[in-house]
């Protein structure tokens, strides 16, 4: 079964740091064989948040989505994220 990472944002205080952030954890993500199916893009908010910023990244299994996010490699951008942003990030095993 397919893992996913599901990331809803609620806030985005520094775009430039989301910026540093982007171009550091792609490479991460895609040595874990992860395709980005959704990043940013045209939204509407129905019920819940309304969320500035939504990313859906697929992964091969749940154990490799696990992985990519456990790596020293992501977790490096990561921490670039702290303090810019206000995020719900999930794995999630998918069908």
């Amino acid at each position: 079964m397919k893992g996913y990472w599901v990331c809803l944002y609620e806030k985005i205080n520094n775009i430039e740091k989301l910026k540093e952030y982007a171009v550091k954890a792609k490479p991460a993500v895609e040595n874990f064989s992860g395709k980005f199916l959704i990043r940013g893009g045209k939204n509407r908010t129905n019920e819940g948040i309304d969320s500035p910023r939504t990313v859906v990244v697929e992964f091969p299994d749940y154990n490799t989505a696990l992985k990519c996010y456990d790596s020293k490699e992501y977790q490096e951008a990561h921490d670039i994220l702290e303090g810019h942003v206000v995020r719900n990030h999930q794995l999630v095993e998918g069908i």
